[in-house]
């Protein structure tokens, strides 16, 4: 194993550290219980927006901190759930008295602690509405998740959600935002290598040079199938027709591209699958006025893409031009 690391057990802290003297001016990192909230909050009558996961997929979602997007975000160990008390603590400290929304990606751990957080949340007195990420159409359970993993969509909904709260839209109607997005958007990854988490000091799956699997989770979950390597428009082109397929996308549809890395393919690598990704949208009749491009949600040093597309409308594509200034996304401003 080569990873810039001092030892496996401090490598998240010694990240909240440099974030901390990194981004200072834009957020604020508490310890024990870990956690990021941004530099001003709460926000007094805002509704306060927090997620949080596993770390090992940065910028998500402590890179999304910031005005416009998350209020706070609660890390995990490396792909491993936060734990309640960070999320009840993370939730009190953006209580701006509006309530606050808990993005949750589909995984069992993440589901399972945000709840009880929720529910200790309420009993203080904080009203607290919870969305459920499951955009990935590639299998419908995994190792982690009963139905459809959260993936690629969960970037959007905290950027669109952000934007909604940041307008001083209502608990509901944040809420409700994110639910509309995650419900008009689809994503598919696929893996090129695996990932080596520290604690373990190997490859979390073993994947021949000569091969690639289509359908992987962000945490090396296994996907559809495995299979010799194809060129990058015939990738690709297996990551665009199930997620087409999924979602009754009709010609004349405005869409939101988002090519993501995971963690070890450069970017000449994801503009020659957005390229094609383009290409087979306009085919379909689907206008593409919206994109993102580059490494979002990320599986560690993993080499592979997934593609999310967004079924939008006016009031979605205001909500994501409007100004953010997070460590990790920032325009407008």
């Amino acid at each position: 194993m080569k990873k810039l690391i001092n030892q496996p057990e401090d490598v998240v802290v010694e990240e909240l550290q440099g974030i901390a003297y990194a981004h200072g001016d834009l957020v604020k990192v508490h310890y024990n219980p870990n956690f990021i909230v941004r530099a001003d909050a709460p926000v007094k009558g805002k509704v306060g927006v927090i997620s949080g996961g596993g770390s090992g997929h940065e910028p998500m979602h402590g890179g999304f901190v910031g005005m416009g997007m998350l209020d706070a975000a609660c890390p995990g160990a490396v792909f491993t759930s936060p734990t309640p008390d960070q999320m009840l603590e993370a939730t009190k400290a953006v209580n701006g008295g509006a309530g606050v929304v808990h993005i949750v990606k589909n995984y069992t751990g993440d589901i399972m602690n945000f709840e009880m957080a929720a529910e200790l949340a309420r009993a203080e007195g904080i009203d607290v509405e919870a969305v459920i990420t499951n955009d990935d159409v590639a299998v419908q359970d995994s190792l982690y998740t009963a139905g459809r993993r959260g993936v690629g969509i969960t970037v959007i909904a905290e950027k669109i959600s952000g934007a909604a709260a940041e307008q001083g839209r209502s608990l509901k109607e944040v809420a409700d935002i994110c639910r509309k997005v995650n419900a008009q958007g689809r994503s598919m990854g696929m893996a090129l290598t695996s990932c080596t988490v520290p604690h373990a000091g190997k490859p979390t799956f073993d994947l021949p040079e000569d091969e690639m699997e289509i359908g992987i989770g962000i945490h090396g979950e296994p996907g559809r199938v495995r299979m010799k390597l194809k060129s990058a428009d015939e990738v690709t082109a297996m990551l665009m027709e199930p997620i087409i397929g999924d979602l009754p996308y009709k010609s004349g549809d405005n869409v939101l591209l988002f090519v993501n890395g995971m963690g070890g393919t450069p970017l000449l690598e994801l503009y020659v699958i957005y390229r094609k990704a383009y290409e087979i949208a306009e085919q379909h009749g689907l206008k593409v006025v919206r994109n993102l491009i580059g490494p979002y949600i990320t599986s560690l040093e993993m080499a592979g893409t997934s593609i999310t597309m967004l079924k939008v409308d006016d009031d979605l594509v205001k909500l994501w031009d409007a100004p953010v200034k997070t460590p990790g996304l920032r325009w407008g401003v």
